[in-house]
């Protein structure tokens, strides 16, 4: 697809398009949000008033088939991705989606073989390949090889219980295996494994575990997992969502030093080798999906550059979670599809 300009419609204008997205189709060159959609028509009238949006649906069907919507962003929880995915490549009109691409590895193969046939585009909300941010990790390591050749990687998460999952009866979708996929591993640790994924090559080879120690929600709430990349690199994941503090950190060690930074948030970049310790501030942007946003603008209107993020990279960071997560949702009776 090559046209002069994009004109979006959202399908699930919730919290996630308030600020770190919606804006940015408004903002970015050669690109409009004309249409949002939510399952309550009074939400998206209320969205689409707030936002300048032109028009608003309740129905999802409805939204794609607008005429005047050429680009779809599916921005609700993961169960529905593949549903709205499908259908708006049936419709010929290319698809973000917004992470984890979908509930499992195999329905992400679905939205892929599905693109492929229609040769409609596909690209996933894993926005932090194009942030600066991480453009600056990349050019430490890679550019500047400012810690050698990488060897490891070692990434750690964890933070407090979160006051939102306290009652049990009111679970957020995020807990809600059905819905989600996962527990917050799911929701947000698919960031760290993506960067991980843009920065080394391909995960190859992983395995885990995953327990749930608090017993707040019925998915995990713990991960470990080692993993290798095709390159030869090993590294090593640990998350808990029941710790007395947040901390969050990717550790990458080279033979002449070793870089450390976060996946969220704005914290310095850190730097040791033979030279001392440096840090490096980079900000994220307000409306932090906006620089993707641009790179798939500027893709789908012919303009110089690629997006980053597809549903081939999307969907390795899948597979990835599937291996560590495959035995406790085996043992639980979370299985997806089972």
């Amino acid at each position: 697809m090559t046209t002069a300009a994009i004109r979006w419609g959202i399908i699930g204008c919730g919290n996630v398009t308030e600020v770190k997205s919606g804006p940015g189709f408004s903002k970015t060159p050669n690109s409009a949000l004309v249409a949002v959609m939510r399952r309550d028509g009074d939400k998206a009238r209320d969205y689409a008033e707030r936002h300048g949006v032109p028009r608003w649906y309740d129905d999802a069907a409805k939204l794609i088939a607008d005429p005047d919507v050429n680009a779809v962003y599916v921005a609700t929880p993961p169960s529905t991705h593949k549903q709205y995915a499908l259908m708006a490549i049936a419709a010929g009109k290319p698809v973000y989606v917004e992470k984890p691409m979908a509930m499992d590895h195999d329905e992400c193969e679905a939205i892929i073989h599905a693109g492929r046939q229609a040769n409609v585009p596909v690209f996933v909300a894993y926005y932090r390949r194009a942030l600066p941010r991480f453009q600056k990790v990349r050019e430490l390591i890679f550019g500047q090889r400012a810690i050698g050749t990488p060897r490891i990687v070692n990434t750690v998460l964890h933070e407090p219980h979160h006051p939102r999952y306290h009652d049990p009866k009111n679970l957020p979708w995020h807990v809600q295996p059905g819905i989600s996929g996962g527990g917050v591993f799911m929701d947000i640790g698919c960031h760290t494994l993506d960067i991980l994924d843009w920065l080394f090559g391909p995960i190859v080879s992983a395995s885990g575990h995953a327990s749930n120690q608090l017993g707040a929600y019925p998915p995990e709430d713990t991960v470990a997992m080692s993993f290798a990349f095709g390159n030869g690199m090993l590294g090593t994941g640990l998350w808990n969502f029941d710790s007395y503090k947040h901390h969050d950190q990717i550790e990458v060690v080279g033979d002449e030093g070793r870089i450390a930074f976060a996946t969220f948030g704005n914290g310095p970049i850190t730097v040791e080798n033979a030279r001392g310790t440096h840090e490096h501030h980079v900000e994220n942007p307000l409306h932090i999906q906006q620089p993707l946003i641009e790179t798939i603008v500027a893709e789908l209107t012919g303009h110089k550059g690629a997006c980053p993020s597809t549903d081939e990279t999307g969907a390795r960071t899948s597979w990835v979670m599937d291996q560590v997560l495959h035995d406790y949702r085996r043992e639980t009776g979370q299985l997806i599809g089972a």
